[in-house]
């Protein structure tokens, strides 16, 4: 079984003419922003990108510079959010009117642009946040088919609404109208996957959109701005940039949104809807934080495990909020499995993001590497051990994974999501010892059960599906496929995201409705049959 020594992993930086011509990107220097329907000129302060990618340089290694974004203040802010209230128009704007057929052939036209960018999006992805040749291609082909997904639910959702409905004399046809002004925030590690996830049946359901660019993974958008402006209505999407301390805030405080889509902290997400003046008429869709759990009995298949624990705890560096964080053990087969896991563990590759079967890439974070380091020492000064060989060895940006055993609830590793390399593993007697964990955790997004005792497994089913949102069994957490719901209970979300669920997120139940009269029936008729409204139709849309 191979191992990383020090001296290889200074290898895996490569200088500049060792990078493959077909992965290589340009510099981009974005001097413009989506507002109104216009790439409007910045010539204010821009913000330098780099790569977690460092090149070995004359003075050692540096991360590569990318290029830059505008670094828009609160005064261009505001106009960017007077362009969504302008475009909604209290729901009398073009896009808010707009047939549901004909917002579906606007999203099409998108994503017919969009996959004319695909190259270079995968290539950014890799560049700015890391992520593998293979996770990047596979973020925006599942993206581009969550679009279509979305638009084939909206026809199914429209044809159930197609027709009228009688109920006590009364006639009425329901259908689901849009919020307003939805503000989109996402997260770097799926940066454009998660936030489309919200974005996408948000604009698609008559919402006019705000959207502030993830810090990192904010490039990969840049290939996309002429498709959102030559696809939708002008002012229909409008994007941010910028620090979010300052140019988020006065948007908040406005009033003026109407939706709050976040990806990230609970605690970034708390203060962002106490910001606003109006908190009843702000709807907020949050995923945020998560500390999920695996639990190993004693009637495990340890080898189905730990390939699963691997998926789990280390895909995308465990920089997912569905990652597996904590690993609880059953002391009876603790030795066998941190054995099987170290092994696992030692055996994975590390790289750069393009090379073949690389599985272990730089973090993009540039405060990461140190928070790992502070959260390994913890472990360590209060008797845990690193238990692989190189376990959160540091080159830079890389920090290769560290298996710690045995973590207790006096370390940090136990309770603070370390969104990272690291597997903490809990040795435990009795199952009651992780249920009682997820009894006490602030999170609840997901747990996975690796069991083939029957008996056992019906029990913790049945206990967790109360605490947290999947229960997984001897299988890792993870967010798809998307027709399923994903969220989470206590500080782990708020609202419901699939396919299906993300539409009735973003929109209400409308009706109009009517006596039923003769005079009625045939004002109704004439509606419908001259196609005078856009939300009072038969149509069946194929």
């Amino acid at each position: 079984m191979s191992s990383v020594n020090e001296t290889s992993f200074h290898d895996l930086f490569k200088s500049e003419n060792e990078i493959p011509e077909e992965y290589k990107v340009p510099e981009i220097y974005q001097r413009e922003y989506l507002l109104n329907g216009e790439l409007v000129e910045w010539k204010g302060d821009v913000t330098e990108i780099y790569s977690p990618v460092c090149i070995k340089t004359e003075n050692g290694l540096q991360r590569k510079l990318l290029g830059s974004i505008p670094n828009i203040g609160p005064k261009e802010a505001m106009e960017v959010l007077e362009a969504s209230v302008k475009a909604y128009d209290n729901g009398l704007g073009e896009w808010p009117t707009m047939s549901v057929e004909g917002r579906i052939k606007c999203m099409q036209k998108f994503v017919y642009l969009m996959i004319k960018e695909r190259d270079l999006i995968i290539k950014l992805l890799m560049w700015e946040i890391g992520k593998t040749l293979p996770d990047s291609t596979k973020e925006f082909d599942r993206t581009v088919d969550y679009i279509n997904q979305t638009i084939d639910a909206l026809k199914d959702l429209d044809r159930e609404s197609s027709r009228f409905q009688q109920a006590e004399g009364t006639i009425a046809q329901i259908r689901r109208a849009p919020l307003g002004v939805v503000l989109s925030m996402g997260p770097f590690n799926y940066p454009l996957n998660e936030i489309f996830t919200t974005l996408i049946p948000a604009l698609i359901m008559g919402n006019t959109i705000l959207f502030k660019l993830p810090k990192h993974g904010v490039l990969a958008h840049y290939p996309l701005l002429k498709a959102f402006k030559e696809a939708f209505p002008k002012g229909t999407v409008n994007t941010l940039y910028g620090k979010g301390s300052e140019i988020i805030t006065p948007i908040m405080e406005s009033g003026k949104v109407n939706v709050l889509a976040f990806i990230g902290s609970s605690k970034v997400a708390n203060g962002l809807k106490k910001l606003h003046p109006k908190v009843n008429r702000l709807r907020a869709i949050l995923s945020l934080d998560a500390k999920n759990a695996a639990i190993v009995t004693k009637n495990a298949n340890l080898d189905i495990a730990v390939s699963e624990i691997i998926l789990g705890a280390l895909s995308f560096n465990g920089q997912r909020c569905t990652a597996l964080k904590l690993i609880f053990v059953q002391k009876e087969v603790a030795e066998e499995f941190t054995k099987k896991l170290t092994e696992a563990v030692s055996a994975l590759k590390p790289g750069l993001p393009w090379e073949k079967e690389v599985k272990i890439t730089p973090l993009p974070e540039i405060n990461k590497p140190s928070y790992l380091k502070e959260c390994i020492d913890d472990a360590l000064a209060k008797g845990a051990k690193v238990l692989n060989e190189n376990g959160g060895f540091t080159e830079e940006s890389f920090v290769f994974p560290a298996v710690v055993y045995p973590v207790d609830i006096e370390m940090k590793l136990y309770h603070e999501e370390q969104f990272g390399p690291v597997i903490p593993v809990v040795p435990f007697d009795d199952i009651e010892e992780p249920i009682d964990y997820q009894v006490n955790a602030d999170h609840g997004m997901q747990v996975s059960i690796f069991s083939e005792d029957a008996l056992e497994v019906s029990k913790l089913i049945d206990s967790f599906v109360n605490l947290v949102s999947r229960v997984n069994i001897n299988c890792q957490a993870q967010r798809g496929p998307d027709v399923f719901p994903f969220t989470g209970r206590k500080d782990s979300a708020e609202g419901t995201l699939s396919v299906f669920d993300a539409l009735r997120s973003f929109s209400i139940r409308s009706l109009v409705a009517a006596k039923i009269t003769d005079s009625n029936k045939e004002l109704l008729n004439t509606i419908v049959r001259d196609h005078d409204s856009n939300f009072l139709s038969t149509d069946y849309i194929f």
